[in-house]
């Protein structure tokens, strides 16, 4: 059940919101659509914090927000269809709601769990139950000024703890990389992680092996760039991810008799 939490309960207002995403928010509303600001952006402003990026979740399919912005607008994606609407050499993202995934044409998953497609659309609140974690899954609406919290993400920011949505290691194993973004919003926030979201990852870090290497140096840079790295690499030694992604590094940080060469 969604809490709508209004305006004077949160200081967030629509002049936070950079006139781009505000465009195609009014935009896909013209339109007779459902449309949201979501993610890090309310997430950081609740923080106050700048936002890096301004993304919006939708209930047009990706072929009729196509529809409504023309040639500004770029569909994107295979694993994850999405829209790219340009304002000359920038876009924003702008993202269909997503349901549970099944084993269909449009939602896929491997034997082992993971996701390989998700292209499976939805409700809000569905939409709200496949993000990661309970922080970014906060949306604001430009027309009322609320924040719409369907997982006690607003709770959690008040805790200053990180806590994924769903069963842990299910979540873990759909999408092995959580395990570092977990780590590096905690680092990159100054927030723990719930002890329920925290445990599996001490026992799930050798599902990154499976992961494209493409992908796992897109996350390392994120991790290293945020301006917490030693506390990031602190981490991923404490949850025994750091040898997945830095093996040979790993070894010369290790001794021979097995202890630790640097603490």
């Amino acid at each position: 059940m969604v809490e709508r939490h209004s305006p004077d309960t949160h200081h967030i207002t629509n002049n936070d919101i950079c006139h781009k995403a505000k465009k195609i928010l009014r935009g896909l509303e013209k339109a007779d659509h459902e449309a949201y600001l979501v993610g890090g952006a309310v997430r950081d402003l609740l923080l106050d914090k700048k936002p890096k990026d301004f993304d919006i979740a939708t209930s047009a399919l990706p072929e009729e927000v196509k529809q409504t912005f023309g040639s500004s607008c770029r569909l994107i994606g295979r694993r994850f269809r999405l829209a790219h609407v340009h304002f000359g050499r920038e876009y924003l993202e702008v993202a269909t709601f997503r349901a549970p995934h099944d084993d269909d044409e449009s939602g896929k998953m491997s034997n082992d769990g993971r996701i390989i497609h998700d292209n499976v659309y939805g409700t809000l609140e569905e939409d709200a139950e496949r993000r990661d974690f309970t922080i970014n899954a906060l949306f604001y609406d430009l027309k009322t000024g609320d924040v719409l919290d369907h997982v006690n993400g607003m709770d959690d920011i008040e805790a200053c703890q990180l806590r994924l949505i769903g069963d842990p290691e299910t979540r873990y194993r759909e999408d092995p990389v959580r395990m570092l973004r977990a780590i590096r919003f905690a680092c990159k926030l100054g927030f723990s992680i719930h002890s329920e979201s925290e445990t599996p990852i001490y026992s799930l870090g050798h599902l990154l092996k499976d992961i494209a290497p493409a992908r796992l140096f897109d996350e390392t840079l994120k991790l290293f760039h945020g301006g917490q790295a030693l506390e990031t690499f602190r981490a991923l030694r404490k949850y025994n991810l750091f040898r997945y992604l830095f093996p040979l590094t790993e070894h010369s940080l290790l001794l021979e008799d097995g202890t630790e060469f640097l603490d």
